[in-house]
Formats: structure tokens, sequence, C-alpha cells
């Protein structure tokens, strides 16, 4: 059995155990999920060294509660930053999502991993076509195309396809038809 499948069958047998003991440690369910999947993770950077740990459900068990109070101890210090006045609360930055807004993350979802990326970066980030090729590691004339295609298909996600009807051909005069 080569090493993956092995992190798969380990991950199988015990991550629903391990989110619950995590849960139990945390008092959330989500950050119990977070770490589990972040001990898994670290499994799979090197499933062949995971493979000779005598007892796997153990070793993600600690790295899991090790995941769990680093992220307690950067937390509690981001707090006590607060509290000190040396840095200010976080601001709600993000508005309440508008049904647009829940259409449009539904749209992009719909789209391949590159175009969605191009996109979010270039209108939501704001980069300019340049450095978005420079963060994807692709050509200028790539994330054009991706944008093009991408607006295209989002139009058609959203139903926003061209507003005017396609115009039919002129008609043509009799004459010409006939020797056409």
């Amino acid at each position: 059995m080569d090493p993956q499948q092995h992190v798969r069958q380990v991950y199988a047998a015990s991550a629903a155990r391990l989110v619950a003991q995590m849960y139990a440690v945390t008092g959330d369910y989500a950050e119990a999920q977070d770490v589990v999947q972040e001990a898994f993770v670290r499994a799979l950077a090197g499933p062949a060294r995971f493979r000779e740990v005598t007892n796997p459900e153990a070793w993600l068990r600690t790295v899991a509660l090790n995941v769990a109070r680093s992220r307690h101890r950067r937390r509690v210090l981001l707090h006590g930053l607060v509290r000190s006045g040396r840095l200010g609360p976080a601001q709600p930055s993000a508005p309440a999502l508008s049904p647009d807004h829940v259409a449009l993350v539904a749209a992009l979802q719909r789209l391949p991993r590159q175009a969605r990326e191009t996109v979010v970066l270039h209108h939501l980030a704001d980069l300019p076509v340049t450095e978005v090729a420079t963060v994807l590691g692709c050509s200028v004339e790539a994330v054009k195309t991706r944008l093009v295609r991408a607006r295209r298909a989002l139009a058609d996600h959203l139903g926003d396809g061209d507003p005017a009807p396609a115009r039919p051909a002129p008609a043509r005069p009799e004459r010409e038809a006939r020797h056409a």
C-alpha cells in the first residue's frame, strides 16, 4: 500500500474521533475541524515518514493538540495587544451579504479554479493585469484570456447576458437575394 493510501485509511478511521476530541479541548467545532485538518496536512507532507509511526492516531492527536495550543497562544497574544491599546480592535470590514453578493459568490464557485482566482485578484483585490500574471505565474495574455472567458461565464451564470437581443440580419433586396 502506498503511503498516501495509508494516510487516507487513517483519516477514514480516525478523523471523526479526533474532531470530537479536539472539540472537547477547544470548545469550538470549526476550530476542532481546522486543527485536525492541519494534523492530516502535516501527515500528507511526509506520508512515508507518517507510515512509520507506531500509533498514527496518537501522533495525529498530538499534532492537533499542538496546533490548537499554538492557535490559542496567538489569540491570547492578539487579545492582550488589543486590551493594552497597542493594537486597535478589528473593525468589521465586511458588509452584510446582499442577495447579489451571494449570487456572485455562487457564480464564482462555478468557474474553474484558475479563472476564479484571476477574477478575484483582478476585480476584487484590484490588482492590475500584470500583477495578477506575476502572482499566478502566467503570462499577461493568459490573464486577459481568463478574464474574458470568466466574464462571459459569469454573465451566463448570473443571467446577465447581453441586454440587447441579437438583431436579425438586414433584409436584402429581392434582386440580391435571388443572385446570392
